[in-house]
């Protein structure tokens, strides 16, 4: 039969398949309905949401981070509730503990991690000898590069020389103002107040979150509607939520002391000194993905360049922190994540990404919890449920 004659009736099955030349398959088209208004109010929802976000950050960041903790707290606040010690008390002695516990550690370490600060304006110096001395280029190509820029100075120089003034004009110089260190001082000063401030506001944030236990939750699920499905459903998500942002916390946990444990055994069995401080500081910033690694491994090879004097040294601790953080952050964790919160490793990265830009250190930490409550509520809606497929692994 020839393909370029049709039949009356197969009018809707062309306009189904599209057009088709003659020895090619037949093209299916999906006819799908665009609604134009409802996406436009999607986009500029989105906008107003991000600027949102953005604007009323100072706000928004010791909220999420109090709910957060008070998410990973509230497990030890119920175990000591059954205990028949007071909501309220147990709280206050767990914040106090925590504070006191993670005070008295930096106190310890205080000293230790000072002199690792003092030495790095050495180990800097260093660093640049061994890679001057490594390339043997130190009085050729960095002199020629000075001495072109010194040209380039003195040709601007002369091209930019002001022309003589004319008679009754008179000239004006504007000075920079000099270095002050009170208006230094009183920068730090306020930056300080406003950092104790945060920790004050996110401290107060988790108590009265876990000393109210889950009255917060029966407002939720009172405001979700007069019908009893309604309620069901809000309370599965809040169930849901709270499950899988705790199992998030115990993976993050579990592998930052890994890393720390990991690279402490590490660094003593090559023989960095202060090898308790990298393991704390490993662990520690670990919780802050991409850029937490990346600070442990240039500062243990910088560090170590002036402990053993070689670029070989050096290299070997870097590298084996960078070992420890691309298993665990490249194999172990996604693994884990994927099987504690079904997640999708691509959508993780571009969502961490995203509130990294938004908040900057604070998104990059709060930004995988966010994404878990995001697919849980899209999850149990029907008209979100792609969003959540997307996110889900």
């Amino acid at each position: 039969m020839d393909p370029t004659l049709a039949r009356p009736d197969d009018a809707g099955t062309e306009q189904a398949t599209g057009t088709a030349q003659p020895g090619e398959l037949p093209r299916v088209l999906l006819h799908m309905p665009v609604d134009v208004r409802s996406i436009s109010l999607v986009v500029l929802a989105t906008l107003a949401s991000v600027f949102t976000l953005r604007w009323a950050s100072d706000v928004f960041i010791p909220v999420m981070v109090g709910v957060l903790f008070s998410y990973a707290l509230s497990p030890v606040v119920d175990w000591l509730q059954l205990r028949r010690i007071p909501r309220a008390l147990s709280a206050a002695l767990l914040l106090l503990g925590i504070l006191s516990g993670v005070g008295a550690t930096a106190y310890s370490l205080s000293e230790d991690a000072s002199k690792l600060v003092e030495s790095l304006p050495a180990a800097a110096q260093k660093l640049r000898e061994s890679v001057h001395a490594l390339s043997g280029k130190r009085d050729n190509t960095l002199a020629t590069v000075q001495k072109a820029a010194t040209q380039i100075e003195q040709a601007a120089e002369e091209t930019t020389q002001a022309a003589p003034l004319g008679r009754g004009v008179q000239r004006v110089q504007i000075e920079k103002p000099k270095f002050n260190i009170k208006d230094h001082l009183w920068t730090g000063t306020l930056g300080l107040i406003g950092m104790l401030g945060q920790i004050v506001m996110v401290a107060l944030i988790t108590f009265f979150m876990m000393a109210s236990g889950d009255s917060f939750r029966r407002k939720l699920v009172k405001l979700a509607g007069p019908t009893l499905s309604k309620k069901k459903v809000t309370l599965e998500v809040l169930n849901q939520i709270n499950e899988q942002i705790q199992r998030y916390i115990l993976v993050q946990l579990f592998t930052s002391a890994l890393v720390g444990m990991a690279t402490w055994l590490c660094f003593l069995a090559i023989g960095v000194e202060h090898a308790e401080v990298w393991g704390v500081a490993a662990g520690v910033l670990n919780l802050v993905p991409y850029i937490g690694s990346v600070v442990i491994t240039a500062g243990a090879a910088l560090v170590s360049l002036l402990q053993f004097g070689t670029l070989e040294m050096a290299l070997l601790v870097g590298g084996t922190s960078m070992v420890i953080h691309f298993l665990e952050g490249f194999l172990l964790t996604p693994w884990l994540t994927s099987r504690a919160n079904k997640m999708n490793p691509v959508a993780i990265f571009v969502g961490v990404l995203a509130w990294g830009w938004l908040w900057g250190i604070w998104g990059l930490l709060l930004g995988v919890p966010i994404l878990v409550v995001i697919k849980t509520i899209c999850d149990r809606i029907e008209d979100l449920k792609p969003v959540g497929e997307f996110l889900g692994s």
